[in-house]
């Protein structure tokens, strides 16, 4: 009993002290943690007074608690970062670091403005590094995903010619980019457009060093297109149609793509800053075919004198839509036609036991005035057999000859599968440019005749006057033509076998070019009347005065300088 006894009180003591110990144990670790609390405490507050002295002092005003802290510091953040967001966009804006790797020989406006990826026409960049045309700048767009594959930055918005750098997607904004928004819409000032005729040659600096003289430039011929670009290259030496589409505030409001792409193509023909020392008519193209829906195509040629009326009455009519009478005040005229129908021959009475009655009105003459874009010229026959030599005999005919068509005197057969009709002509009102158009070509049921009769004329001061009416002159009034354009046939007559240039006159040096598709040429103005001329435009010189005035002014001329060297 003693010994449990005594057992039970050493465990019972040995027990209290390790309780004991363990108190001990707790109390010192209680003790340090106090301690180190302490030590943090005052380790923060030293920490927030030194933060209370760096603030700066706002007064005495205590921050007012409105509650929801959190909501109002999270609005705070996103405000302030757009707000980041914005600034650093306004600076790249300005401070683009992409606009060295522009290459301006890679860039080519000419071409109809289609993605190159899915031909779409909305929306359309070019990037300025390659060239390539494409839609969108959003994410997943042809142009966002080309500027991270092929890491090309920088776009131009077709429509908009504003700038753009991709994938960023901010706008550029910078003065050294002005030249490729000209190269893509230039834009003339009046005061410019009113004195090109009166300018002399001033020579432009392709990219490549090539020189060119704007407005007279080579037009690329994609295929067939020849016919075309010496319709357009003629066109652009009327003074009056050349400007009006080189004011593009004219054709602003119209909306139709060949109204358009004709001022395009007009403008960049004229422009002096172009990249490129000749022009594609590419886009012009495209327009032609889809408004004569395919009867002028880039892969067939066809004659420049159903294009060019086919072009002025189309334009003509697009424009008067919009109260514009451009064409019809610069081309058109008027004619007096007398006609007569004859009757059938005896033998054919005959046949046919027809009794005619020459009184009746359909026999009669009959006069109408009608109004004319061009005017027709008929050569005479071409000669059938060879020379001494064997040589195919070239004749000549001097162009007063063929005038006296419009003389109101002589008179001319023309026959239809059923009539025979004489008429003649008299001009009663012309125009300020006077097309003229030499019907060369012959078709009879086999194939195409070409009629290579050479015309003599004159470059300057053919005067119309003994075509005109006497009623329909003014006192004093001048009728006399200079020269500004000629087209001429080479080669066979069927179509596609034969090529088209023309010579063109630049008013200011009154020098004449010569311009077949790229190739561009000084020629002397005598060349001109050894070509077969098959279209010509001439000027009406509003100058001009009667002979006996201008006799008159010469002999005051000579008198006044005999009177000089007498003193």
């Amino acid at each position: 009993f003693f010994f449990i006894f005594f057992q039970t009180s050493k465990m019972n003591a040995v027990k209290k002290e390790e309780e004991e110990d363990t108190t001990g144990e707790l109390q010192q670790k209680r003790a340090k943690t106090t301690l180190v609390e302490e030590e943090v405490k005052s380790k923060v507050k030293k920490e927030e007074e030194e933060e209370e002295e760096v603030k700066p002092v706002t007064g005495n005003r205590k921050p007012v608690d409105f509650g929801g802290d959190d909501d109002d510091d999270d609005e705070e953040d996103n405000v302030s970062a757009k707000e980041r967001r914005k600034a650093e966009l306004a600076y790249l804006s300005r401070n683009c670091p992409y606009l060295d790797t522009i290459k301006r020989n890679m860039l080519d406006f000419d071409f109809e403005k289609l993605c190159s990826v899915n031909m779409s026409n909305q929306n359309v960049y070019a990037c300025l590094v390659c060239g390539k045309y494409y839609q969108g700048r959003g994410e997943g767009t042809n142009a966002y995903m080309h500027s991270l594959e092929e890491s090309h930055h920088v776009y131009i918005n077709l429509y908009t010619l504003k700038f753009y750098c991709l994938p960023d997607n901010y706008e550029i904004i910078d003065n050294s980019l002005e030249d490729i928004k000209f190269v893509l819409y230039p834009v003339y000032a009046r005061s410019y457009v009113e004195t090109i005729d009166s300018r002399d040659i001033k020579y432009s600096r392709a990219l490549d060093g090539t020189k060119y003289i704007p407005g007279v430039v080579g037009l690329n011929n994609i295929k067939a297109n020849d016919y075309v670009n010496v319709v357009v290259q003629t066109l652009n030496t009327v003074g009056p149609l050349r400007n009006f589409f080189l004011d593009a505030e004219n054709i602003k409001r119209i909306k139709d793509p060949l109204v358009q792409t004709v001022g395009d193509l007009i403008r960049k023909v004229n422009n002096p800053r172009a990249f490129k020392g000749h022009v594609s008519p590419h886009e012009f193209l495209q327009a032609v075919t889809s408004s004569s829906r395919k009867r002028f195509m880039i892969i067939n040629q066809s004659d420049p004198i159903n294009f060019l009326s086919w072009l002025l009455n189309t334009l003509n009519k697009k424009l008067q839509r919009h109260n514009i009478s451009i064409i019809a005040d610069i081309f058109k005229g008027e004619m007096e036609v007398t006609s007569q129908k004859l009757p059938p021959t005896t033998d054919e009475q005959v046949i046919s036991k027809m009794k005619i009655d020459l009184s009746s009105e359909e026999f009669q003459e009959k006069t109408q005035t009608i109004e004319f874009m061009y005017l027709g010229l008929d050569l005479p026959p071409a000669p059938l057999f060879h020379d001494a030599v064997q040589q195919n005999i070239i004749p000549q005919v001097p162009l007063f000859e063929l005038l006296n068509k419009f003389d109101g005197v002589g008179k001319h057969e023309y026959k239809t599968h059923k009539d025979t009709i004489m008429k003649s002509f008299r001009i009663k009102k012309m125009p300020r440019f006077l097309i003229m158009h030499v019907k060369r070509f012959t078709k009879n049921n086999f194939f195409v005749e070409k009629n290579p009769t050479i015309i003599n004329f004159p470059v300057k001061d053919i005067d119309w006057g003994d075509y005109i009416l006497p009623e329909d002159k003014k006192d004093g009034e001048q009728f006399r033509y200079n020269l500004v354009a000629n087209i001429v046939h080479d080669g066979l007559p069927a179509a596609g076998e034969g090529t088209y240039r023309a010579h063109v006159i630049h008013k200011g040096s009154k020098k004449w070019f010569e311009v077949q598709d790229l190739h561009v040429a000084e020629v002397l103005a005598e060349m001109i009347t050894l070509s077969e001329s098959y279209i010509q435009i001439w000027e009406r010189n509003m100058n001009a005065k009667a002979p006996a005035v201008q006799l008159e002014q010469a002999q005051q001329q000579e008198e006044a300088a005999m009177d000089v060297q007498n003193d």
